[in-house]
């Protein structure tokens, strides 16, 4: 599985977006998020969709994004974790 490229990125804008209004999180490139000094969410895609790993509690945990609800799922664990870590 690839990390996710420009034209992957770009499907997923909308997305992005809204992970970029949680000041926790620092965008080092583009779909590459950091918390604190640590890298917490990036991107993937392969021939079965496009894929969200987020670092949980020090473990990598893959959430599927090709959907609307799949996003939506994504954004309440990001959201979840980051209330957690307060």
């Amino acid at each position: 599985m690839r990390h996710a490229r420009a034209e992957a990125l770009d499907r997923l804008e909308p997305l992005l977006a809204k992970i970029r209004r949680h000041a926790a999180l620092e965008e080092r490139s583009r779909g590459v998020f950091y918390r604190r000094s640590r890298a917490a969410l990036h991107f993937h895609e392969d021939p079965a969709g496009l894929f969200a790993d987020l670092r949980k509690e020090g473990v990598w945990q893959r959430f599927a994004v090709d959907t609307p609800a799949e996003q939506a799922t994504l954004l309440r664990e990001l959201a979840s974790h980051l209330a957690a870590e307060r």
